[in-house]
């Protein structure tokens, strides 16, 4: 069976920041898109929502079971949902991905498994970032390989910041799949792309602890994301918003957005990390998740 890449098909703007990641490195990036984008379409296909939980939860079952036969497991060709499982348990394995943090993931994904989907309070909107995207950022940072504390906590930041910025875009699409993780108004659409841009900065500095030969293509992919949002605040409203469909940054866009990452490229080499910024935010997370334990 030919694998599909999902990271070329699905994630635009990741796969343009791909382009400067050594090979090897890139298909072990997509390997965990690949799991990701799985579990997000089960979850959002168009169907009943008791089929979408009980797919869901086969894949859970795959998972479970192929995680306690570990590299034992027998992969059977045809089924695709099985290949990507394994890929993802054998790069967790290879990489000192922490279970829980795949348990996260899990979890965060299927919150949406209901007929209503409601965050009420800045908390849940932390939790539920961190799970669905933080843990990522966390997974993606082991995969290249940082062990420094500050760094794997910028790595959850962006991916938090990400996911904000992701709530923030789909509010009207959301709305349609009966799901509110904001108020669908855009006092609060630049509210939360304002919390995001707080977590990307917080991200910044810990690049610097990335290994040199991979920092580019991370801060490719923070400022091309960083820049759906400061398109969104271009709106000014919410008939503009709506009426824009989905925004995204076209090939142009992007373009420019990697000859200015070369500047932020330089500016790194010349600043000290800084101490984390979120501190308070990661209280918020740690009430329901200890962060540490995955880190």
């Amino acid at each position: 069976m030919t694998k599909k890449n999902y990271l070329a098909l699905f994630a635009k703007s990741f796969n343009w920041a791909g382009f400067f990641l050594p090979k090897n490195v890139y298909h072990d990036c997509s390997k965990l898109y690949a799991f990701c984008r799985v579990l997000d379409d089960l979850v959002d296909e168009k169907i009943k929502l008791e089929l979408r939980i009980e797919r869901f939860n086969e894949i859970k079952s795959i998972f479970n079971k192929s995680y306690e036969l570990g590299n034992n497991k027998k992969i059977l060709d045809q089924n695709e949902h099985e290949i990507i499982v394994k890929d993802m348990i054998v790069l967790a394995e290879d990489n000192n991905i922490k279970r829980i943090i795949l348990d996260d993931l899990i979890e965060g994904v299927g919150s949406d498994l209901k007929k209503k989907v409601y965050l009420r309070s800045v908390k849940d909107l932390l939790v539920y970032s961190y799970r669905v995207a933080g843990s990522v950022g966390l997974m993606m940072a082991k995969i290249l390989n940082v062990n420094d504390t500050r760094s794997l906590k910028g790595a959850i930041d962006l991916g938090i910041a990400m996911q904000l910025t992701n709530i923030a875009r789909d509010v009207t699409e959301d709305q349609k799949m009966n799901r509110q993780y904001i108020k669908p108004d855009f006092e609060n659409i630049e509210a939360t792309l304002k919390l995001a841009d707080l977590f990307y900065e917080s991200s910044f500095t810990s690049i610097n602890k990335i290994p040199f030969k991979y920092r580019f293509a991370i801060i490719v992919a923070r400022r091309v994301y960083r820049q759906i949002g400061k398109k969104i605040m271009q709106k000014k409203n919410m008939e503009s918003y709506e009426k824009s469909g989905k925004i995204y940054v076209n090939n142009f866009g992007k373009i420019y957005q990697t000859i200015l990452s070369l500047f932020d490229f330089i500016l790194l080499l010349l600043k000290d990390v800084e101490t984390h910024q979120r501190i308070e935010e990661h209280k918020i997370i740690n009430e329901e998740i200890n962060l540490d334990e995955r880190i």
